[in-house]
């Protein structure tokens, strides 16, 4: 298969390593996402704490978004990466060691934190390794492994009691084993990720549909995969069938990525999210009335809502893009990213109050609430407000609207700051830049990629300053 020019295997080979270790990441993330609440709840803990469990994960990934990435600018990519990934993975062991509220909402705090983290390394990372002509085939990849390897996740619960201390070791030699191949790579590590601001007043101002259409995601996904499990063994399911329906939720939100995105190409991208968040409300509606149901029934209600649901996310990203300008495209993508997760820190805990009120159809009932007063404000917004102009609107890829991290800040961060510094970015390989750029740098027409970015790691890094100050002198006598 080929990419334009470029065949598949030739666009994945300068990432496969970055890839592999994703693969076995989410394969222990998938697992331990659902183990948790499950184990949880044969410990005894109530509903409320359950919720809170899946609130301070969403609360670590908050966090995490917003300083992580100050971490990575100081450690680089590859060591951030194999600290984050090591914390998880112990983590994971510490769950069956020591039995406690207290001590679980700590853990799944740090989680949350390294996990943000890592999808800023690991974005970040294959946005750069991807060129014009191989981007689309290494995000998608990418996310197709995040599906596929989450839901695989779950799966492994169905094999042993969530009692049995074997499935968090399987975890934890997954997400060890995910530092691996990213250790021990001899592909060379991106420059440093941009610093941008945390302005969401301005994305609510430029694209109020994104703004909403983001937070509300996250209340009903960090609500569905917080609580989903429990909702499941409250109506009559086992262990093993409560995670076969959390993963049956992620399988439909994988099917529906693509159809969803795809018409909203021809149509107002808002029409299509008014369509997405009135079947969720719908389909969740029902499942409020799981008692009069059969599990079969149950089960096909729940691959509805996660295909209905997933994609509200990525449609409206691609609404916001639809109206940002290219250089704010990474303050728009964390932007939206921390409003997704801010969003997720609610939801499982109003869920979980409406858990402990209604009986479990309370989880569907919150969400459902959730969708029709999006759907209200989109209707609203489709009524005072035209879409954006054809030229401004760009084609939806599901890779385009994935999370792509800077590190965020409330202020502005000072130029002459050598540790914050953003990194030079530079063409992609065999260009050359601009006789006006490159002269400004070396006094001629011809530097290359590679020239670009040793200059620019000079300017990055500051325990190298001193020796670009004085290549500058020596440059100035000459």
């Amino acid at each position: 298969m080929t990419t334009g020019s470029v065949s598949m295997r030739a666009a994945l080979a300068p990432v496969s390593a970055l890839l592999i270790g994703v693969g076995l990441l989410y394969l222990g993330f998938g697992l331990q996402s659902t183990l948790v609440p499950l184990r949880a709840d044969v410990e005894g803990f109530n509903r409320l704490s359950i919720g809170l469990l899946g609130s301070t994960y969403y609360a670590g990934f908050v966090a995490g978004c917003l300083f992580a990435p100050f971490v990575i600018l100081r450690a680089g990519h590859i060591r951030a990466f194999a600290a984050m990934v090591s914390l998880v993975s112990a983590a994971a062991l510490a769950f069956p060691l020591i039995i406690g509220e207290i001590e679980w909402i700590i853990f799944r705090f740090a989680i949350g934190f390294c996990i943000s983290g890592i999808l800023v390394i690991v974005e970040s990372w294959l946005n750069e390794k991807a060129t014009n002509v191989t981007r689309g085939v290494v995000m998608s990849t990418y996310v197709i492994i995040t599906y596929v390897t989450i839901t695989i996740g779950q799966l492994i619960i169905t094999t042993m009691p969530v009692t049995n201390f074997a499935l968090f070791s399987f975890c934890s030699i997954m997400l060890s084993l995910a530092a691996v191949p990213v250790a021990l790579t001899r592909a060379s590590q991106p420059v440093a990720i941009p610093v941008v601001r945390f302005r969401p007043h301005l994305l609510f101002s430029v694209a109020p549909a994104a703004f909403a259409g983001t937070f509300t995601s996250g209340v009903m996904t960090g609500s569905l995969f917080s609580l989903g499990a429990i909702y499941a063994v409250d109506v009559g399911f086992t262990k093993n069938e409560a995670a076969i329906f959390v993963s049956a939720a992620m399988v439909g939100g994988a099917l529906g990525q693509y159809p969803f995105g795809r018409v909203s190409d021809f149509v107002d991208r808002r029409i299509v999210i008014l369509v997405a968040v009135v079947a969720t409300a719908a389909a969740s509606f029902l499942l409020t009335f799981s008692d009069f149901m059969p599990a079969p029934l149950i089960l096909v209600l729940g691959l509805v809502v996660g295909f209905t649901m997933l994609p509200i996310y990525s449609l409206a990203a691609a609404h916001a893009f639809d109206w940002t300008e290219p250089d704010n495209m990474v303050e728009t993508s964390s932007a939206l990213i921390l409003l997704y997760g801010i969003g997720s820190t609610v939801g499982p805990l109003l869920s979980a109050f409406a858990m402990d009120i209604f009986g479990p159809g309370g989880l569907f009932l919150v969400m459902a609430i959730a969708a029709i007063g999006l759907a209200v404000f989109i209707m609203v917004r489709v009524l005072t407000r035209e879409r954006p102009d054809e030229e401004m609107r760009s084609d939806f890829d599901i890779f385009s609207t994935a999370p792509v991290g800077g590190a965020l800040t409330p202020e502005p961060i000072p130029e002459d700051d050598p540790l914050l510094e953003t990194p030079f970015f530079a063409p992609n390989p065999g260009e050359t830049l601009p006789d006006e750029e490159a002269s400004a740098e070396t006094g001629d027409g011809d530097q290359t990629l590679e020239d670009a970015i040793s200059e620019g790691d000079r300017r990055t890094h500051p325990l190298q300053k001193a020796d670009a100050d004085a290549d500058s002198a020596e440059n100035a006598k000459g």
